[in-house]
């Protein structure tokens, strides 16, 4: 005689959570340049330059930099159903005695050209130095701040190097030009003219400032 089949086991059988689901079908995901989404989180479009700037602090904010601008346009259309794209500003967290000149000015021009498309907002906290000035000061005007204890401090440009006297000639050109386009960054980004940072320089010293004092002299806005 045929033996019965027992539905209360099969049923069981069915409804088993371990079962393995049905396979799903191939597909492909295609991502667009800037992908059309919500403006991320304030806190992802924030990087900081924290401590000396050498080269491989440098790379680490450029690389910070060039993701934010990379990930910080959404497509959008408008009331004319024209497709349009919007870009979202970033910050820059700035705290360091200074460093590299070269690496400095990597930086300034990377901000400079961040510009074009965005609002660099830059933020001095603790102390902003030397090399740091410039890059503070090249923030998008409006959007630089300064924390209230926030101490800043401009002077020349200095070298250490030996060798030939035809070396030291070579360096000291390179020097030169090094503090003629340090002024230069100063008096494109703030409010001083080129008379008065030569003045500053010609003392051969450390001029420090206050918070209050440097956004008197445009190097930032706002005081927080």
């Amino acid at each position: 005689m045929a033996k019965k089949k027992d539905t209360k086991t099969d049923e069981t059988e069915n409804n088993d959570e371990t079962a393995p689901p049905e396979e799903m079908p191939p597909y492909m995901v295609v991502q667009m340049p800037c992908e059309e989404r919500s403006p991320p989180p304030a806190s992802i479009r924030v990087t900081g330059l924290v401590g000396d700037i050498t080269e491989e602090k440098t790379a680490d904010v450029l690389s910070a930099i060039i993701t934010l601008m990379d990930k910080g346009c959404r497509h959008t259309i408008n009331e004319q159903g024209e497709a349009e794209v919007t870009y979202q500003p970033f910050e820059i967290v700035v705290s360091t005695n200074g460093g590299s000149a070269s690496e400095m000015f990597s930086l300034f021009d990377l901000i400079t050209h961040a510009k074009k498309r965005f609002e660099v907002g830059t933020f001095g906290l603790g102390k902003v130095m030397s090399a740091g000035i410039p890059i503070l000061a090249a923030g998008t005007k409006g959007k630089r701040r300064l924390g209230k204890n926030c101490r800043l401090m401009i002077h020349s440009v200095v070298g250490a190097f030996g060798g030939s006297m035809h070396d030291l000639d070579t360096e000291m050109e390179e020097m030169r030009w090094a503090q003629e386009r340090y002024v230069d960054a100063l008096v494109e980004t703030t409010d001083m003219t080129r008379a008065y940072v030569r003045k500053l320089l010609k003392k051969k010293v450390n001029v420090y400032l206050t918070a209050q004092e440097a956004v008197d002299l445009g190097i930032a806005d706002e005081i927080v």
